[in-house]
């Protein structure tokens, strides 16, 4: 007689440990939302901006101001890339030949490659107002100006071969996001490549 409630409570944990086993792990229903053809519009914008802040895109691309704790990012020109109307500093050429230089809002330098300035990302005409995402996905991928054969590569500092392992799904996100932003006409300046 008290093998019986010994079996059924065994078989009643066993049932319990199959079912809670078999779910699914939280990384394996995070992994399945970012299938962007399941998600919303909102959701892919959404995604998007938290990619663009953590991969520090804002750090680069978007001007800065500055505030009584220092720089802080102009949210006026949010991903619009280094201001037109800023021109390169004097700079020692022979520093340049070993070592990188910033200006003070971070949106241009200047080393062994020459001078590179950060792209407009923001969906006006003189940003990527006119790029499909499959040149977006060229540029990130494969380090191609305005994501096109046959164009110089994506300078320094920009860190392209480290973006390129990004997801299909997440460089969607990313390019949805710009697309959502407010367009800023910039005409970024062009880039000086040393020939050396």
């Amino acid at each position: 007689m008290k093998k019986i409630p010994v079996l059924i409570t065994v078989t009643v944990l066993a049932a319990v440990i199959l079912v809670f086993c078999n779910q699914p792990a939280a990384e394996e229903k995070t992994a399945a939302t970012t299938n962007t053809e399941a998600i919303s519009p909102d959701s892919l914008v959404k995604r998007g901006a938290y990619l663009v802040n953590i991969m520090g895109c804002n750090d680069c691309h978007t001007p800065k101001k500055f505030g009584p704790q220092g720089p802080i990012f102009d949210e006026e020109r949010t991903l619009s890339g280094h201001p037109a109307e800023m021109p390169v500093a004097k700079f020692d050429t022979g520093t340049a030949r070993n070592w990188i230089l910033f200006n003070q809002m971070l949106t241009n330098y200047v080393g062994p490659w020459g001078i590179s300035y950060s792209a407009n990302l923001t969906p006006d005409s003189t940003g990527i107002g006119s790029w499909t995402e499959q040149q977006f996905f060229k540029a990130i991928r494969e380090g191609k100006y305005k994501g096109l054969d046959n164009t110089r590569p994506l300078l320094p500092p920009m860190p392209w071969q480290e973006y390129r392992k990004a997801s299909d799904e997440d460089l969607r996100a990313v390019f949805a996001y710009l697309r959502s932003l407010k367009p800023v006409k910039n005409i970024v300046p062009t880039a000086k490549i040393n020939r050396q």
